[in-house]
């Protein structure tokens, strides 16, 4: 349990937590008498929660993910225990489109360097137009691998600045006048700036890899707001040292909170530490698509955001 939702089903609830990391450890830990009640679970979506954790907890019946992404959570082996996984669905999408948008910016117009340049007092001894130029964002084209609810706002963002947008998805969206690439590869080919929205999961592990890399070039930058794993982080690094790429702009890491000393000791890597849903509004929104669902269950009506494949409804249960 988080500590705002914790705040917000207080009054309604019998509430435990919020429980310390790691998760499994807590549970673990749980007296046989408060895991035996506990019927909801509110959790992120980078937390695991496995089968072990599952069976710790018999009466459980919903696993409530407060963000759009749920890759922490076994949903097979919560679907063989009949238990509800939710998520929150475009609750951040456009908060977290914002981010990926500065992080753009940021790594195409060399920003940290700028910092750097300026924090070091290099300024007073030489004017700023020694800074090597740069191209502008102003008819780049920006490449979106995963064009959901946050990589649609991206793409709309980044069309104000006089982008030209592409996308790689599964397959193509009928709904968006977007230019579709059937491979990663083709798109990072195209593209200048490629920006992975793309939900996680094991079958995109390190799609993004030292081959992608290499065919979005010498000139090309990287925006990552969706999960680490997505990029394979080695690769990533010896891309920017060695010139491979230009830049990196990087709200998301393979072994978070852990972020490798080489990643960040290097100039062209702007790095933010997981902030793309962290605004108020944003949060709040989660927060009651959590509740949301959390009331529908107890209900025993059908959760409005099921993970798909997660049992969709579950016996009522009473409020304290």
């Amino acid at each position: 349990m988080l500590g705002g939702m914790r705040d917000a089903l207080a009054p309604r609830f019998d509430v435990l937590g919020p429980l310390p990391s790691p998760l499994r450890e807590s549970i673990a830990a749980l007296p046989a008498a408060d895991a035996a009640r506990v019927r909801v679970l509110v959790s992120l979506g980078t937390i695991h929660v496995g089968a072990d954790q599952l069976d710790r907890l018999p009466a459980l019946g919903l696993v409530c993910c407060l963000g759009s992404g749920y890759e922490g959570v076994d949903v097979a082996a919560a679907r063989e225990r009949g238990i509800v996984v939710t998520h929150s669905p475009a609750a951040n999408a456009a908060t977290v489109a914002d981010l990926a948008l500065g992080l753009m910016i940021a790594s195409v117009r060399r920003m940290y360097a700028a910092t750097e340049y300026l924090h070091r007092g290099d300024w007073a001894v030489r004017p700023p137009l020694y800074l090597p130029l740069v191209r502008g964002l102003t008819g780049r084209r920006v490449g979106i691998y995963g064009l959901g609810a946050i990589g649609e706002k991206i793409a709309r963002r980044a069309a104000a600045f006089e982008t030209e947008i592409g996308y790689h998805n599964r397959k193509p969206r009928t709904d968006v006048d977007y230019r579709y690439f059937p491979t990663l590869h083709a798109l990072a080919q195209w593209a200048d700036v490629l920006v992975v929205a793309v939900r996680a999961d094991a079958s995109n592990r390190h799609t993004v890899d030292a081959s992608v890399l290499a065919a979005l070039g010498r000139d090309g930058h990287v925006v990552n707001i969706a999960r680490g794993s997505v990029i394979d982080e080695a690769a990533l690094i010896a891309a920017l040292r060695d010139g491979v790429i230009a830049g990196a702009g990087l709200d998301v890491f393979e072994r978070e909170p852990a972020v490798p000393p080489e990643l960040l000791a290097l100039p062209n890597a702007v790095l933010t530490p997981h902030i793309g849903g962290g605004t108020l509004e944003a949060q709040a929104a989660m927060e009651r698509m959590v509740s949301a669902n959390i009331d529908a269950f107890v209900s025993g009506n059908p959760v409005p955001t099921p993970v798909t494949g997660s049992a969709a409804t579950y016996a009522p249960v009473a409020a304290a």
